[in-house]
């Protein structure tokens, strides 16, 4: 799944440029989905896939559980703020939702959006990080090559899948039966 230019994110008219203005955008990814239906949105998407767009793989699952288990071993993991799973919501409108964890290691917070184009619909990943100790850019750069490689191409292919699975081609929506782990990745509200 690629990754977008900063400078094409930050032409989208997205609350987020104003609210987490001065906050580091560390990348930002995406993957362009089939045209089912026009005027569909971010809200309508997690409405018809169950809140559950990502559906991580045994390997992600891995990965995260390992970051888990350092985590707890480490008192890496403190809490902050109002929970909803392992990320806390900040806000959720109906093109666009942030999340967010902050945590001993760093304070990042995830930006979905789902973009209408010409041709179909383009969902965006965007991914700020602030550093919360010296321990932070270490940190990023150990998880890197981890995140870019496999976890964020996994999920982009999560999305997708459940994209085609949540809209017929007629522009019904179908039922879908999501196998999201609770709590592990943004969009797994309760």
């Amino acid at each position: 799944m690629p990754k977008v230019s900063t400078q094409e994110f930050e032409r989208l008219p997205l609350r987020v440029h104003t609210f987490l203005a001065g906050v580091p955008l560390h990348d930002v990814w995406f993957v362009d989905l089939p045209r089912w239906r026009a005027g569909v949105t971010l809200d309508d998407f997690l409405r018809t896939a169950n809140n559950c767009l990502f559906t991580p793989s045994s390997l992600v699952r891995m990965l995260l559980g390992i970051r888990h288990f350092v985590g707890r071993f480490f008192d890496w993991d403190r809490k902050a703020g109002t929970q909803d799973g392992f990320f806390r919501v900040v806000y959720r409108f109906e093109n666009e939702q942030l999340v967010e964890l902050i945590n001993r290691t760093v304070h990042v917070a995830a930006l979905s959006t789902l973009v209408e184009t010409a041709t179909g619909y383009r969902f965006y990943l965007g991914v700020y990080v602030r550093s919360v100790s010296r321990f932070t850019p270490f940190y990023m750069a150990l998880i890197d090559p981890f995140r870019k490689m496999i976890v964020y191409p996994s999920l982009l292919r999560s999305v997708s899948a459940q994209w085609n699975q949540a809209f017929c081609a007629d522009g019904k929506h179908k039922n879908v039966n999501c196998r999201c782990d609770k709590g592990m990745l943004p969009f797994s509200q309760s």
